[in-house]
């Protein structure tokens, strides 16, 4: 071999073992942990909670394109950010005003939403959001984004989103998407 084929090979084998090692020890993620050993807290009300309704956005598909739409609705205001979250979910579950497509079932419901210092929300739902749904892969990524996006949308300290079904940590909700790392919003999804 010629001393320039060993030198591409040593330059490409450097740039390989360096790919391998970012992509096993530097990846975005967090794993998340369970929920026994360090329970997330509930962020504590500040003294400028609102009082009476809140106007969110919740997001919603279209049969015109693969794209998340808004609507807007009113919630209960306070007493605290995790309940903020629980009540705007639970308006996302009952589905659209303007007839456009709910992603999650309508058997769907919100035990409790906890957020962390670190601006990671846990949503927890019951099992009725794999059960009573079959998921294809781009159904399952409008469930996933329909909730990550309209959380972290409405609710600014929430950086990530974890969906956890009935508690615990689900692999998937319908064998496609991994659900043991935290979702960070994709607004890129959302029709402008």
């Amino acid at each position: 071999m010629s001393k320039t084929k060993i030198a591409i090979l040593a330059a490409l084998f450097v740039v390989l073992a360096v790919l391998v090692i970012i992509f096993f020890t530097g990846g975005e993620g967090e794993s998340l942990k369970h929920l026994s050993e360090t329970p997330p807290t509930k962020l504590q009300p500040s003294e400028t909670t609102p009082v009476g309704p809140r106007t969110v956005t919740l997001f919603f598909l279209s049969e015109d394109d693969a794209l998340f739409h808004p609507e807007e609705r009113e919630i209960p205001a306070g007493p605290s950010v995790a309940d903020e979250i629980e009540r705007t979910v639970t308006e996302l579950i009952k589905g659209s005003d303007k007839d456009l497509i709910a992603p999650l079932p309508a058997e769907t419901e919100v035990r409790q939403a906890f957020v962390t210092k670190e601006g990671v929300a846990y949503v927890d739902f019951t099992k009725a959001i794999v059960d009573a749904f079959t998921y294809g892969s781009s159904s399952e990524i409008a469930a996933i984004y329909a909730v990550v996006n309209t959380v972290a949308f409405n609710f600014k300290p929430v950086k990530k989103v974890c969906i956890l079904v009935e508690g615990t940590e689900k692999e998937t909700l319908g064998g496609h998407i991994d659900l043991s790392w935290p979702f960070v919003p994709q607004f890129s999804l959302i029709a402008r």
